[in-house]
């Protein structure tokens, strides 16, 4: 029999900006009982509408500094001056309750949580094409050309890195099929070989057995 994986399911979602990882995040939450989502830590300021405690909890370099004192980030890197982290509480509470975390992350940091946890499920999304990446990342009217510029030569090597090292690759191309090849992934990952308990199955007697 194999030997049992740890409980819970720590399921890592990487893409380039604009390739729709955190809207798909989102809706495996809603519809997925026992799913808890990973808030990254972070030293950048909001951007457009994002809330405190919901897309990221904001902190100060100082405040990051003692968390990583402390031992309490799966992972943290420094990207582009500034630093972004993944609580351990994290991995505690899908341990715990035998649930899904979702973490929202580059593959830096995917990377980093599956050499901590081999059992993590790692899944890069990617747009249909460039083109159509620039295309969103523009409709979005949040950044300058710069910054699109910047945000579109950093995605063509964090392409090339998700799909050489991630477990599953999704294309982005229609929502409702991506998401369901999302949630499909999630459904064999817990049904995998050392994910279900089968001891209570083999150790129990038959009827009419001793």
């Amino acid at each position: 029999m194999s030997e049992l994986l740890p409980p819970g399911l720590l399921l890592v979602l990487s893409a380039p900006s604009g390739a729709g990882k955190t809207t798909l995040a989102r809706k495996l939450l809603e519809v997925t009982p026992n799913t808890h989502f990973s808030v990254s830590v972070t030293t950048r300021r909001p951007r457009g509408r994002e809330q405190q405690g919901l897309d990221y909890d904001f902190v100060d370099t100082e405040t990051f500094q003692r968390r990583i004192e402390r031992g309490e980030f799966v992972e943290w890197a420094e990207v582009h001056g500034h630093f972004y982290g993944s609580p351990e509480s994290s991995v505690a509470r899908a341990r715990a309750t035998q649930g899904l975390t979702i973490f929202d992350i580059d593959v830096q940091g995917g990377q980093a949580i599956k050499r901590k946890h081999p059992d993590a499920v790692l899944v890069f999304v990617l747009p249909p094409s460039i083109e159509e990446l620039e295309r969103r990342l523009r409709e979005r009217r949040t950044d300058s050309d710069e910054t699109i510029r910047r945000r579109m030569l950093a995605a063509r090597s964090e392409m090339e890195r998700g799909v050489a090292s991630y477990d599953y690759i999704i294309v982005n191309d229609d929502f409702e099929r991506a998401f369901g090849e999302l949630r499909s992934i999630v459904v064999a990952e817990r049904c995998r070989r050392g994910r279900v308990n089968l001891e209570r199955l083999f150790t129990e007697r038959l009827p009419g057995q001793g």
